[in-house]
């Protein structure tokens, strides 16, 4: 089972918020850049997430890491709703 509130507060020590998202089937999000440093777990569902490129399935409970500047999408790939936590450095 996924703590999420172990994340939150790992995240929080880290610099970074650490927020929700749910995504309902066939939900996509495309290219977005954002300024500053981004962290990504998917805690259930099936998320495709692509980062200047790179096209990448994580299995729940693995940590991505998306750069300031990168262009990067969302996208849900499953039959089901997907749950996922985000956070963006602080400060």
């Amino acid at each position: 089972m996924i703590e999420v509130d172990a994340i939150g507060k790992n995240w929080r020590g880290r610099g970074f918020s650490c927020d929700l998202w749910v995504d309902p089937p066939g939900r996509c999000w495309e290219d977005f850049v954002h300024d500053q440093d981004e962290l990504v777990i998917v805690l259930e569902g099936t998320m495709e997430f692509e980062i200047a490129g790179t096209v990448i399935q994580p299995q729940p409970g693995a940590e991505l890491f998306i750069p300031a500047g990168a262009v990067h999408s969302a996208r849900n790939r499953g039959r089901t709703m997907a749950r996922w936590l985000y956070g963006y450095r602080q400060g």
